[in-house]
């Protein structure tokens, strides 16, 4: 079984929109656009021998705004721009009580079934509790990045990191036992695109 990187989209991959403190999902394309470094990242953790997938909620397709077509377009250009091995989306709001909602594990555990996955072995890099919870929750080693929200961690990541890169030189140096400093889109509850 192989190794994965589970990687949250915004605020670890993309650029989050942050007001009061809080940080919410692009909803156009001109709002999309990826954080700096973040391409050398992941090559690094494909060289390292890891697999990539994204594990995003996206709530604002249920709730009406953000429409499906600006989210597979969304989709379409991070795969455009980066080594990933999945996608994976929840659409759902909390209240929809999904399976696959993070802080659920349910997108991790699906994309450890489809791609045989070793989660013990793997990492769950978010920038928010829920990306945490969900990563402990699959058996998952944890990396926070730390935007300074104004949202507290329900429960300790593994470790906190300032940016990806960071998340990600600690993920490779534990591969290597060097020590360092510090495919397709799955809708949730739908058929793959």
């Amino acid at each position: 079984m192989e190794r994965a990187v589970f990687l949250d989209r915004d605020g670890v991959l993309t650029r989050p929109l942050v007001r009061n403190g809080r940080p919410y999902a692009p909803r156009t394309l001109g709002e999309f656009e990826l954080l700096p470094g973040v391409r050398e990242a992941l090559i690094a953790l494909a060289v390292a021998g890891f697999r990539r997938v994204v594990v995003t909620n996206q709530p604002d397709v249920a709730a009406g705004t953000l429409k499906p077509a600006v989210l597979a377009e969304m989709h379409r250009r991070l795969r455009e721009w980066l080594p990933l091995d999945a996608i994976m989306v929840c659409c759902h709001r909390d209240e929809d009580h999904c399976a696959c909602r993070k802080p659920k594990p349910g997108m991790l555990l699906e994309a450890a079934r489809e791609l045989s996955l070793n989660l013990p072995g793997s990492f769950m890099v978010g920038d928010r509790w829920r990306d945490v919870s969900a990563g402990k929750a699959a058996g998952c080693q944890t990396v926070f990045i730390d935007w300074g929200y104004q949202e507290e961690l329900r429960e300790p990541s593994d470790r906190t990191v300032k940016t990806l890169a960071q998340a990600c030189e600690i993920i490779v140096s534990q591969r290597t036992g060097v020590d360092s400093v510090g495919g397709n889109v799955t809708l949730c509850n739908s058929s793959r695109t």
